[in-house]
């Protein structure tokens, strides 16, 4: 790979997830202050990033891969994205506010999958070259968070405007990114393809039945964290609450390198089971948690969240390609995401939404005790599901 290249792609990859971090992690706390939404309101508003990833895979593997350049198409809805970001912030009403996002999370969703097709299609050596391209997202990020939090942006509109100036300057450098022409309509694509029904072979094989199930359920906890994290450190009067998230982020981005060496030394198993300790711990530290005496939790909680992901979603992904074999990897992999960042976190987000409701105080205030109590169970409910019908060899062979 070419090093103008290389850097094109590490700038596309850092703005790609700056976007997104900009306006996602504080959207919660946005609409509290701003829209008075309530928690069903706020987890509503989040589901649309679910539901945009269920339709995403449709977009791709039917009209963008097909007919158009992945750069092209990708400026364009970076284009569209940043102007209806902008709009959003002219929103007064809740309802007005949620289809908003909803068009804006279908028109971003299916960047994701473009920026890595435009990355992948410059490599060599994609499984040695993409992660050190891939880990300027993680990058990009931490700095909205650190501008975000630095800056006392996190309860104003300034957030989803940083992010619409980013989407812009997205679509500008997709004119100049390496090109990554369509694939024409040799392949052929249909419903079932984009879908990944190729991989249903896969809940043949017991073993991954139960981890497919637990990662759906798993969904919901983590439904809560993104949705309302931020809020909670916020409501608690942590300074600067969204830049010290991006130590979330900075976790993430150790733990994922040592999960190369852990896979094949512990067993897929224990790698999960240890992404699902790691969830209720998370919760717990969070229950516990205050800017008092017990602060450090707090910071405890942020930082489990990368064993929380790592070890239990970027291990189920290897976990599910090396069960999938090279045949159907792709459709296994398009499959998985449908399910647990579409299907599971479209349940928990709306679920999470109820919760926080329920625990509602007076004035604009929330249990927040009770509230990660829910997540904390549901999370040692999802472990001990695993660890009683769980069964994987230590030596994994293609199930498909």
């Amino acid at each position: 790979m070419k090093t103008n290249s290389a850097v094109s792609l590490a700038v596309m990859m850092l703005l790609e997830y700056f976007i997104w971090g900009s306006w996602y992690v504080t959207m919660g706390t946005y609409m509290d202050e701003n829209l008075h939404s309530s928690g069903l309101q706020i987890g509503a508003a989040y589901s649309a990033l679910a539901i945009a990833t269920m339709i995403s895979p449709f977009f791709i593997g039917m009209v963008a891969d097909r007919f158009f350049a992945a750069q092209r198409i990708m400026g364009v809805l970076h284009l569209l994205g940043g102007v209806l970001l902008f709009l959003a912030t002219k929103i007064t009403g809740n309802t007005a506010f949620y289809w908003m996002i909803l068009l804006y999370s279908l028109l971003y969703m299916p960047t994701i999958a473009l920026s890595n097709s435009v990355a992948f299609h410059q490599m060599s050596d994609p499984g040695r070259q993409f992660p050190w391209i891939r880990v300027f997202g993680t990058l990009g990020w931490i700095v909205a968070g650190l501008i975000i939090g630095k800056l006392k942006l996190e309860k104003t509109a300034s957030t989803f405007h940083l992010a619409a100036a980013a989407s812009i300057g997205l679509a500008v450098l997709s004119i100049v990114l390496p090109s990554t022409p369509p694939k024409g309509k040799a392949e052929g694509a249909s419903a079932s393809k984009a879908l990944g029904t190729d991989a249903f072979v896969l809940f043949r094989d017991k073993p991954y039945l139960i981890f497919f199930i637990a990662a759906i359920l798993v969904c919901v906890p983590l439904s809560f964290y993104y949705g309302f994290a931020n809020l909670f450190l916020n409501e608690l009067r942590l300074p600067e609450a969204a830049s010290k998230m991006t130590l979330g982020q900075g976790s993430e981005a150790i733990f994922i390198l040592a999960i190369p060496f852990l896979f094949n030394r512990i067993g897929v198993k224990n790698m999960l089971l240890m992404g699902m300790t790691a969830w209720t711990l998370r919760y717990l530290c969070f229950a516990y948690g205050n800017t008092g005496p017990n602060e450090w939790m707090l910071y405890a909680g942020i930082i489990l969240h990368g064993v929380c992901y790592d070890f239990f979603f970027v291990t189920g992904y290897m976990y599910t390609e090396k069960k999938a074999g090279e045949k159907i990897k792709n459709a296994a992999q398009g499959l998985f995401t449908f399910a647990t960042y579409g299907v599971g976190m479209f349940i928990g987000t709306w679920f999470s939404g109820i919760i926080v409701d329920r625990y509602k105080l007076p004035g604009e205030l929330h249990n927040w005790t009770g509230i990660w109590y829910v997540p904390a169970i549901i999370a040692i409910a999802v472990l001990v599901y695993f660890i009683l019908f769980f069964r994987e060899k230590r030596s994994l062979k293609p199930a498909g």
